[in-house]
């Protein structure tokens, strides 16, 4: 079992930044890829980024990627969403997962964390 604790989220006005995390425990962390997810209300989970057990591959989301950056401190067993020029259609619940490989399709990841909200006002 992995436990997942995001944090981070908050109230941002359009054009802000926010770094979401995502603490881990139980098994090791760094066995595992990490991936984000996000659902705003009415609307399905989607795909947000991806990152190797390494670090060394990542794969975003094509409406997300070049603002925001995931990455991972195995030392820490966290891993991390750095957003930058967030928008108004980034407003969701953010959830990290784990898995064995990076990917972006959430039955590929075995254990989630509860979410956290991220507002973007415009």
């Amino acid at each position: 079992q992995v436990q997942l604790v995001e944090s981070g989220g908050g109230f941002v006005q359009a054009g802000g930044s926010l770094r979401l995390s995502c603490a881990a425990s139980g098994r090791t962390f760094s066995n595992y890829a990490v991936g984000w997810f996000r659902q705003a209300p009415g609307k399905e989970r989607e795909f947000v980024a991806a990152l190797s057990r390494s670090g060394g591959l990542t794969y975003y989301a094509e409406s997300v990627k070049g603002r925001f950056t995931i990455s991972r401190d195995n030392a820490k067993n966290t891993g991390y969403l750095q957003m930058n020029s967030l928008k108004p259609e980034d407003t969701a619940v953010y959830c990290c997962a784990v898995g064995a490989v990076p990917s972006g399709t959430a039955r590929d990841y075995a254990y989630w964390g509860q979410g956290t909200q991220v507002t973007v006002s415009s």
